[in-house]
């Protein structure tokens, strides 16, 4: 289980980063896992807010458009993970990109990605606390009535976070994840599952909610600048909702080089698209029926539900342990980042290099890194105190799918591809390409606009340290 800098899986079916036979590397059935772990996230929870501001037609166009870009960015992304000339397999997207791109493009894409996962696993430490608060909150409504505020802190519920982070972070790479997505994935469901049914239920209740085929409406609703920022920002959190190209080639390296990684990659793409997309469409339309024009950004922790308080309850509890595996499936990209340069950078270091092997109970045996502890328990910890400082949810969203989603799931993608297949200049195909580019790069500037403006109000109401559900 050490991590070595140069260590990579083998063609010849080894896995040289774990040590483990060919047997346990991954298929497209674990990889489908850690699919739809990132990408059944937080997200699903405000896309019922977002159809409120764009409408009936533009609402679910908007989910479908960006599910087909996202799969057919994918496929392109997953053709481009072995490097072209010596077929050496690429370990991280910076890796693919070097490699079919070269020059500063890697750079770009490095601060692109490692920004956005950062900024991904600050905002899974938010919304696990909010879900943690809501707990606390849907037991007070239920004993002391729905009138009362019932508000508590959120946190003490990032630090309990953290703490089971900085248990996880132990992990020592994507191999050994798989379990934990597979657990992930079932609690997506689940919560997704519980949030439909409440919506229906809501939806054919005696109470009907305005809805309109353009959203919420000007002059009665909201004003005209804030259904504009409101449009720009449920772009962006739409872009969220299919974030996954972050940790596609990661998820990729783990995959058995036969069948074609490539092959097992686009299948599992596929699958997780299709199957989220579905439950995307189902969950933000009938959350916008049940709620209509006044849909909370995050109906599960928004309390658009009372009751039955258990069902809310256990609803948040497996949104809790789904973003608990979320947060190791973006983080850990990070962690192999950072611990290959560090290995490359002090080859002879001991406090780096060594792991001796411990036995656990029920574990068996682990290698235990001293520098795996020290640097992953930080950098869990900055996490956890930058989630402290912004407390933001749907902004924090909608500014995250923006800033990744046009250069990490568009552009170099389609570069890549373009560079790959050396598509002529100025042909048909490679004009069509770069038109959709540039479609893209508008959408994220105008998301990130709106997001920056939410954000901006949230602001001025803002105490730091001091969130409060």
């Amino acid at each position: 289980m050490e991590l070595e800098a140069s260590n990579r899986y083998g063609d010849d079916g080894s896995s040289k980063r774990t040590g483990k036979p060919y047997s346990t590397l991954g298929t497209w059935v674990t990889a489908s896992a850690h699919i739809i772990t990132a990408v059944i996230g937080s997200g699903v929870l405000s896309l019922s807010w977002a159809i409120a501001q764009l409408g009936w037609i533009a609402g679910p166009i908007a989910l479908v458009i960006f599910s087909i870009i996202t799969w057919f960015t994918s496929t392109l992304l997953a053709d481009c993970c072995r490097d072209p000339v010596s077929g050496r397999r690429c370990s991280c997207y910076m890796d693919a990109v070097k490699s079919n791109l070269g020059g500063i493009n890697n750079k770009f894409c490095g601060l692109a990605q490692y920004m956005n996962l950062v900024g991904i696993t600050i905002g899974y430490s938010i919304t696990s606390a909010i879900s943690m608060a809501a707990i606390k909150r849907s037991d007070c409504f239920h004993k002391e009535g729905h009138n009362v505020g019932c508000h508590v802190k959120n946190n003490k519920f990032m630090i309990i976070f953290g703490i089971i982070e900085i248990i996880l972070s132990q992990i020592p790479n994507f191999h050994e994840l798989s379990w934990l997505s597979a657990v992930a994935s079932v609690m997506s469901f689940g919560y997704s599952t519980i949030s439909l049914g409440l919506s229906i239920a809501k939806a054919v209740g005696g109470d009907h909610a305005r809805t309109s085929l353009t959203g919420t409406t000007v002059g009665v609703d909201v004003t005209s600048w804030q259904k504009t920022w409101n449009c720009f920002e449920a772009i962006g959190d739409i872009a969220f909702a299919y974030a996954f190209s972050t940790v596609l080639v990661e998820i990729q390296d783990t995959l058995k080089p036969n069948p074609p990684e490539n092959e097992s990659m686009k299948k599992a793409t596929s699958l997780g698209v299709s199957v989220t997309t579905i439950f995307y469409v189902s969950c933000g339309a009938l959350g916008y029926a049940a709620f209509g024009n006044n849909t909370p950004g995050n109906f599960l922790t928004g309390f658009g539900f009372y009751e039955p308080y258990w069902l809310i309850d256990m609803a948040n509890v497996f949104i809790i342990v789904h973003l608990i595996g979320a947060y190791q499936v973006f983080c850990q990209p990070i962690f192999k980042q950072v611990e290959d340069r560090c290995f490359n950078r002090w080859p002879n270091s001991s406090f780096i290099k060594e792991s001796p092997p411990i036995k656990l109970p029920l574990f068996g045996v682990y290698s235990f890194s001293a520098f795996r502890v020290v640097w992953r328990t930080g950098y869990v910890i900055l996490t956890i105190v930058m989630a402290m400082l912004l407390p933001f949810f749907n902004g924090i969203l909608g500014f995250l799918g923006a800033a990744s989603f046009w250069p990490l799931t568009v552009y170099f993608p389609i570069q890549m591809h373009i560079s790959r297949e050396q598509i002529r200049a100025f042909s048909w195909k490679w004009i069509w390409l770069n038109f959709l580019v540039l479609l893209c790069l508008i959408a994220s500037v105008l998301a990130a606009a709106g997001s920056i403006a939410t954000i901006v109000k949230d602001l001025s109401t803002y105490e730091p340290f001091n969130s409060v559900s």
